[in-house]
């Protein structure tokens, strides 16, 4: 294949991962620090990631956008299409309501983004997976990593910065406009037709239940299931409760947003760039233990500011330290994700493992603003730290097996 086809492949999944994290990381990083500005208190903004509780049942109808869809539009970009347009509509009609007084509708219309936010993701995944060949998984997921760190940064950071300085509905409308601007690279996009699937085929009750049956019992799925489960949970509890922390120590929304927006995806994009051009030499068990590694000690940074220190190179060297970690973590359980993908089935079989990344997410999102009110931040720092220590030694006793799928690409004419 000449150069132009892999550089054109690459600046698609990267806009695609850009344009499909910008929402998520407005609701995740933006809107908790917002609310706890207005006193909201830690249980509530705990609550808030259930908004996006689609991303952890995404996998109920990921079997569906794997077979059908409009053929002549292309199978994955005609999905990606129509959810993003949907994205950029029910942001602005957020915009239009107050978030002071019209919380509820707020909610409602993000959880609806939240909806088309992780049907767009089954697709998205699909679509990368079929493109790249497993030799160049750890440079795609790289990109991947990249776009969503781009994402992140303008979603999250961004997004707060924008807020500070325009006000809720403006800064709104321009999300809807970048969201809109990134989307041309897949509608340029000319995505050939599959060849493996059978238009004249129905999906019944039995064969939907066995499409999952089939994924979850491949080779080594069961314990990578539950790592996947505790590197999230160990990463969203601390997380979640890091951002209030930061409004508590006194920190306003500029030096929040440039410190997680900016400085933290900065670092997430190192990370995920180290991790994709070494992964191939490291392997992906050892490249994995090594991340896990660092993302212990990250942890551990996050009790600095508990004990007062809270001044920004310090808070910069722990967020510069965590988010190098999870970049590199990202990078190398993406590629190892598409390893344990059918091609057939790409949707769903990436879907599956990224909705137990969601659901242990959640579940210590919400979990870490009780567990915050009872034993303090600290508390909850310690238990993330004990999750991650689970986490290594899972990786030393689990085989994270080659590519069970060599042949598993679809290159593009």
């Amino acid at each position: 294949m000449s150069p132009k086809p892999h550089v054109q492949k690459y600046i698609l999944l990267g806009s695609l991962y850009v344009s499909q994290l910008m929402p998520f990381w407005f609701l995740y990083e933006a809107l908790p620090v917002l609310l706890r500005q207005q006193n909201m208190p830690l249980e509530r903004i705990g609550l808030l990631p259930l908004v996006a509780i689609a991303m952890t049942f995404k996998f109920l109808w990921a079997p569906l956008i794997d077979r059908y869809s409009v053929a002549r539009w292309g199978h994955y970009r005609f999905w990606i299409i129509t959810f993003q347009l949907a994205v950029v509509g029910l942001t602005v009609i957020c915009s239009s309501f107050s978030l002071e007084s019209q919380l509820p509708l707020v909610l409602l219309t993000l959880g609806l983004m939240g909806v088309c936010c992780a049907s767009q993701d089954i697709a998205t995944d699909a679509l990368a997976l079929r493109l790249l060949a497993p030799s160049e998984r750890g440079t795609g997921n790289a990109v991947q990593g990249a776009g969503g760190s781009l994402g992140k940064m303008i979603g999250g950071g961004g997004m707060l910065i924008l807020l500070s300085r325009l006000g809720w509905q403006p800064s709104l409308w321009m999300l809807a406009i970048m969201l809109l601007v990134a989307l041309l690279p897949v509608v340029l996009h000319r995505e050939p037709p599959r060849q493996d699937i059978n238009r004249a085929a129905t999906i019944t009750l039995r064969s939907y239940f066995q499409i999952f049956a089939q994924s979850c019992q491949q080779p080594g799925m069961g314990p990578w299931l539950l790592l996947l489960t505790l590197y999230a949970a160990a990463q969203n509890l601390s997380a979640t409760m890091f951002r209030p922390l930061l409004v508590d120590q006194g920190l306003n929304v500029d030096d929040i947003g440039s410190l997680l927006g900016v400085g933290g995806t900065t670092m997430t994009l190192v990370g995920a760039l180290v991790t994709g051009s070494v992964i191939s030499r490291w392997g992906r068990q050892r490249s994995l233990l090594i991340a896990t590694a660092l993302a212990f000690i990250g942890v551990l940074l996050y009790f600095l500011p508990t004990f007062g220190f809270t001044q920004m190179p310090v808070l910069y060297a722990i967020v510069g330290t965590i988010f190098l970690a999870l970049g590199m973590i990202a990078t190398n359980s993406f590629t190892i994700m598409m390893d344990k993908s059918r091609p057939e089935m790409a949707g769903t079989d990436f879907t599956v493992q990224t909705s137990f990344i969601s659901l242990g997410g959640i579940v210590a999102a919400v979990s870490s603003g009780i567990l915050a009110q009872a034993i303090g931040y600290r508390g909850v720092f310690t238990f993330s730290a004990l999750l991650l220590l689970l986490c290594a030694l899972l990786i030393t006793k689990i085989r994270i097996l080659a590519p069970a799928h060599p042949s598993g690409t679809f290159e593009p004419n």
